[in-house]
């Protein structure tokens, strides 16, 4: 059983009945909305869910506060009272994990310019191209940077995940279980297309809320409880993420999406995954039309 806690510091527990060990990952704030250009918190006006067309490559939006689609018919009159402020967590989850399954990013995370032919919402912008989410009083995009991020953000977590499973000398999950009052509003299957968790069964992935609160609340009421917790810390392998030599392989196979090398089977049964690029010639190998470049003696 994985239990994780999205945050600045993604808090991570994998154990079974013989044994349990955890980890602190440092995912950073992307996913408060900090560092990404349209980030903001979880407030009324906030973009909190994301669809994309993957013919059209149009997108179709939820705010806090409006119950309806952006495309459904009273949705410009239910928002005029916040307007389209921003982007809060849950949906920057989804944003990119849509702009992934329709192809506006490729598994490596990079915005593909040469849609733009398709969608006037792939915009140049700089020396990348972004996508314009939302056009209003207030224009949102995701831009490369915001979308590297994620990834940064996500890789960091997934990492700290693998190396409990190493430790546990395990390839999956039986059950996922996120914890916290983000992790409440987080969709399963976009966190797992991003590559934010391991493969599982969907139908075991599900939030448990406050359990930090809930626990407090059980030492307080129950002296069963609390000998009960007491004991269970003392048992519980703490594993430091940075000291561990492996950590820095999982961080760069987790910055692909879902992941470069772990296969995501079950995902694959619910949701049709981009097929994966073949491992190709280097940058320089294919402008040279496969020859390579001499290079220079050194003396």
């Amino acid at each position: 059983m994985l239990v994780v806690d999205v945050g600045t510091n993604a808090e991570i527990v994998l154990g079974n009945s013989e044994r349990t060990v955890a980890a602190s990952s440092p995912t950073g704030p992307a996913f408060e909305g900090a560092e990404i250009s349209c980030g903001q918190r979880a407030a009324p006006g906030a973009i909190e869910r994301v669809r994309i067309d993957p013919e059209t490559l149009e997108p179709k939006v939820k705010i806090i506060g409006v119950d309806m689609w952006s495309d459904e018919e009273g949705f410009e009159a239910a928002s005029s009272v916040t307007g389209v402020t921003g982007v809060c967590g849950s949906a920057i989850i989804e944003v990119i994990a849509e702009m992934y399954l329709s192809g506006i990013i490729s598994e490596d995370g990079v915005v593909n310019g040469s849609m733009a032919g398709k969608s006037d919402r792939i915009i140049e912008d700089g020396r990348t191209f972004s996508y314009v989410l939302w056009r209003g009083e207030q224009e949102l995009k995701i831009s490369q940077t915001d979308v590297r991020a994620i990834q940064l953000a996500k890789a960091a977590l997934y990492a700290g995940i693998k190396l409990l499973m190493d430790k546990q000398g395990i390839d999956k999950v039986d059950s996922i279980s996120f914890a916290g009052a983000f992790g409440t509003f987080i969709d399963p299957k976009y966190a797992m297309v991003l590559g934010l968790i391991p493969d599982c069964d969907l139908e075991k992935v599900n939030a448990v809320g406050n359990a930090a609160g809930y626990g407090a609340k059980m030492a307080l009421l129950n002296r069963d409880f609390r000998r009960e917790i007491e004991d269970t810390v003392t048992k519980i392998e703490k594993i430091e993420t940075a000291l561990e030599a492996d950590f820095q392989d999982h961080f760069v196979n987790a910055m692909a999406m879902p992941n470069k090398v772990d296969p995501f089977p079950q995902l694959g049964e619910v949701v049709n995954l981009p097929q994966k690029k073949a491992t190709s010639q280097t940058s320089d190998d294919s402008a040279s039309g496969g020859r390579r470049r001499r290079r220079r003696a050194r003396g």
